[in-house]
């Protein structure tokens, strides 16, 4: 039998050795329901997914779909704005919890993040000015494009895509640029592609909702061809909290089951994107 003194020291060394582990499993889902609050990180500026709306508040369907995640876990829901550059960067170090602004997994997206849940497929497509002289999507061959910044749409501008998720369909290349221009958002690209064919731009790779959202916005603007290619979307967290995971899983498989999910997509897509098309 172990003398008391010897056990005491014992279990004080081995509270103190356990204090410097720094805690992970679990860590980010305590803080969340500790403050009953999950912060979620989304665009600003990129109807119909998110945006703010005429009561300044963010409105779009990341926004319900982050919304219906929080419910799930009985907390609120605060949205902040950073940029994509800085969402897709990692190392949040706790200033948003989860990002659900339609983020396509990637091999090297999955060196920094977890996606617990592919919540939609969305078609990528091409827009260019109403007076474009393009018919078809090879004729902006050596043309220059537009594009957000680090987005699947730059990779496939650059003909450097790769989609590895389920249920990602195949897809082809139908043009190589002659240049990739960069922007902060689509809107932006949208704003230097309105100003006229081949003015600043030739054509612009986005979602096609995002397009068809331009167009009744009143841009001069049409898409050309069919769909490039087809991204699944993810909820996204950064690796170290499997709870946390396994609970944006359960939530998102939730409101798959009860049909919430494919009544938002109707609702503000008028298509249900939560299907591979």
């Amino acid at each position: 039998m172990m003398k008391t003194s010897t056990l005491a020291a014992l279990v004080a060394s081995l509270s103190l050795s356990l204090a410097t582990v720094p805690a992970q499993a679990g860590a980010v889902l305590d803080r969340v329901l500790a403050a009953k609050t999950l912060k979620v990180a989304t665009d600003a500026n990129w109807a119909p997914q998110s945006f703010v709306n005429d009561k300044n508040e963010m409105d779009g369907f990341d926004i319900d779909v982050a919304k219906e995640i929080g419910k799930h876990l009985g907390v609120s829901v605060e949205f902040v704005t950073p940029g994509w550059d800085i969402i897709t960067a990692g190392k949040w170090q706790g200033r948003w919890d989860m990002h659900v602004g339609s983020m396509t997994p990637t091999k090297a997206r999955a060196e920094i993040f977890d996606f617990p849940a592919v919540y939609y497929y969305t078609p990528a497509a091409v827009a260019v000015h109403k007076d474009s002289k393009a018919e078809k999507l090879s004729d902006l061959e050596g043309k220059v494009v537009g594009v957000t910044a680090t987005s699947t749409f730059e990779a496939y501008a650059n003909q450097d895509l790769t989609l590895d998720a389920a249920g990602a369909p195949p897809f082809t290349y139908e043009f190589k640029a002659g240049e990739v221009k960069s922007y902060a958002n689509s809107t932006t690209a949208f704003d230097d592609l309105r100003l006229g064919d081949g003015t600043r731009l030739d054509a612009v790779v986005s979602t096609l909702p995002s397009i068809l959202d331009a167009e009744k916005a009143g841009y001069p603007i049409k898409q050309l061809g069919k769909p490039v290619f087809f991204e699944p979307l993810a909820v996204a967290v950064e690796h170290g909290d499997k709870e946390l995971s396994e609970k944006i899983a359960e939530a998102v498989d939730a409101i798959r089951a009860d049909g919430t999910l494919s009544k938002l997509s109707v609702k503000w897509y008028g298509v249900d994107y939560t299907v591979t098309q």
